[in-house]
């Protein structure tokens, strides 16, 4: 691959870490192995036994704890720190061209950063779907994440084997990212200034009677 497609392989694979930290990781690693995605030398790690091992074990405990409220919420907050970090490996591994040096800087700020944006945005979109919870009774949760295991999965395969689609799709991923944190904080602005103005007024119905 040249460099074009080989940055375009590891910015989709880290799109996906954002959703699953370990899942594109195994993907990953195991297409390494058999030999479906030359590697970086200094990440060739990954596609070793004990890698690939911790890997599955991982993706199978992050599987099963994200469709569960509550402990997707403390995933997503450790996923904070780890899905970047994943992001950044992922995108520094498949630069096999490069300088490692170089490598880890661009696997950093691209890979990082991608998987960051749509970090965020999942977490947006879960927090969402926990204050609906009473209409779905946990049910939006788990099939959300379902898609989320999916897209993160089959974004992996197509990174690898089509990266310039893949690459299409993780832009688009992280610009509705984007957008859903820009909603969630805009959401949050709205009710600090609704509770804001609810004590306000609270305030102002009390102070003619303590006047009194």
């Amino acid at each position: 691959m040249n460099n074009a497609l080989e940055l375009m392989t590891g910015v989709s694979l880290a799109a996906c870490a954002g959703m699953r930290a370990w899942l594109p990781l195994l993907i990953a690693g195991l297409l390494a192995r058999f030999g479906y995605l030359p590697l970086n030398h200094q990440f060739s790690f990954i596609a070793s036994d004990g890698a690939l091992i911790v890997f599955g074990i991982l993706s199978v405990l992050e599987f099963m704890g994200d469709k569960v409220i509550a402990v997707d919420h403390l995933l997503d907050v450790v996923g904070t720190f780890v899905r970047p970090a994943a992001g950044a490996v992922l995108a520094s591994s498949t630069l096999t061209g490069m300088d490692p040096a170089v490598a880890s800087a661009l696997g950093l700020v691209l890979g990082g950063g991608a998987a960051l944006t749509v970090h965020s945005g999942k977490a947006a979109v879960r927090v969402k779907a926990t204050a609906m919870a009473p209409l779905h009774v946990g049910l939006g949760n788990a099939g959300i994440s379902t898609i989320e295991d999916l897209l993160a999965s089959g974004g992996a395969f197509l990174a690898v084997f089509h990266p310039a689609i893949a690459f299409c799709f993780a832009i688009l991923g992280m610009l509705f990212a984007a957008c859903m944190v820009a909603l969630f904080i805009h959401t949050g602005k709205k009710l600090a200034e609704l509770f804001r103005r609810g004590r306000a007024g609270i305030k102002a119905t009390r102070s003619p009677s303590t006047g009194q």
